[in-house]
């Protein structure tokens, strides 16, 4: 469904209450169904926590993860220690063409049963579920955090835990440290030292809880980019987070206080200010927090500053290679972007262009980057809906804030 954003204005105040966030739910869905005496709240309602729910309960042989790459690494690493159980895991026409190779390479060093149904490297794969006994492998590092993840959180029912050894640069650390910390949480012993992690065998008594999820910090980011290209004195409340945020995206306080947005923590709520801030050019490592790396591009463009994003290599295996996609839309509305393989650079831009349709490449972040553009000029968002993937009520909650959107 395309939809027309009309040029807008925010209300004053305004309050926002944002689900639960899709990282942190879905390493808690499967460690729930790894440890069934968990219980949950505030998961996410996003397209991807549905799918690994409704993953991690299926009885079929065939599991379809359609566009969920978080899905596919983390299953990928939980089928292989479900003994007895045989699972062909597959997903969309995108998802078999994003790498795999490195995760079920590590997985086979430990024992694991894989092997490629189509393209070697490549969804769809056959995995064949069994007892990991082999507690020692090597991992690529600089490629993505999800690999190492996945190994992380089935590491505490492999018999004797695990010890992985990173090589070369780490990305996005922040989520590694998320899911170290989630184990933390449940009562499983581990460390990250250096270049090695390693995680103990789960204790046989791990005490019931029940686990709250935080909301999400990349959903929030679209927020801050509206806190940014509004009046001064404009006040955006969003909940719930948390000030030790487990995120790495909780980086955007930080960050958007250089485009004149003020973050003030309360209980479980933050609340965005715009300052009178004189906004300078901006220049960023994204490593550890890649996924806001859309709404920053957005933010500047229509700041009309300067800015050199560097640390987004992961951009390029996400839903679409987000640093050609983002060049592409942002020069539709007039701007000039210079790409590598791991860095985005923005010239100062003059004007934008009205009535512009961006296209959203069946990635969720693309739709919800471009929205803020609205309170500038009016803009079309082709596959509005794609925003279901992350945050299915964004539009809703947009349009309840002063958005004037036609469908």
């Amino acid at each position: 469904m395309q939809i027309t954003l009309q040029k807008s204005e925010i209300a004053k105040q305004s309050s926002i209450q944002i689900t639960g966030s899709k990282s942190e739910s879905n390493r808690l869905l499967l460690l729930k169904a790894l440890y069934p005496q968990f219980n949950l709240e505030n998961i996410s309602n996003s397209d991807d926590s549905n799918l690994m729910t409704k993953a991690l309960s299926s009885s079929s042989d065939v599991v379809d993860i359609h566009h969920a790459g978080t899905a596919m690494r983390f299953l990928t690493a939980f089928f292989a220690v479900q003994e007895g159980r045989e699972v062909t895991l597959t997903g969309s026409k995108r998802m078999k063409e994003r790498p795999i190779q490195i995760l079920v390479e590590a997985l086979q060093e430990l024992g694991a049963d894989i092997e490629y149904v189509e393209n070697s490297g490549y969804p769809p794969i056959k995995i064949k579920g069994k007892k990991l006994t082999k507690n020692k492998v090597s991992l690529q590092a600089n490629v993505s955090s999800q690999y190492i993840s996945a190994l992380l959180l089935i590491a505490s029912r492999l018999e004797n835990g695990l010890e992985l050894t990173l090589e070369g640069k780490i990305t996005s650390v922040p989520y590694i440290n998320m899911t170290l910390s989630l184990l933390t949480e449940i009562g499983v012993e581990n460390s990250f030292e250096g270049n090695t992690i390693v995680v103990k065998p789960a204790p046989k008594d791990l005490e019931a809880k029940t686990l709250v999820v935080e909301s999400d910090w990349s959903s929030a980011s679209y927020y801050f980019s509206l806190a940014a290209l509004s009046a001064v004195g404009i006040e955006i409340t969003l909940s719930s987070y948390k000030e030790n945020s487990l995120q790495g995206d909780s980086a955007l306080v930080e960050i958007y206080r250089h485009f004149g947005v003020e973050t003030a923590f309360n209980n479980n709520s933050v609340t965005l200010t715009k300052t009178d801030k004189d906004v300078l050019p901006f220049t960023y490592d994204l490593t550890n927090a890649p996924d806001i790396a859309q709404t920053i591009a957005v933010t500047c463009f229509a700041l009309g500053i300067k800015c050199d994003l560097t640390g987004l290599h992961t951009l390029k295996i996400k839903e679409t290679d987000r640093l050609v996609a983002l060049k592409t839309e942002i020069e539709k509305l007039g701007g000039q972007v210079e790409i590598t393989d791991a860095s985005l650079h923005l010239a100062e831009a003059k004007s934008i262009k009205s009535d512009v349709a961006i296209a959203t490449y069946h990635d969720h972040r693309m739709a919800m980057a471009f929205a803020p553009i609205a309170l500038k000029t009016s803009v079309i968002i082709e596959d509005a809906m794609v925003v279901s993937k992350s945050y299915p009520t964004f539009w809703d909650d947009l349009e309840s804030i002063g958005f004037k959107i036609t469908k």
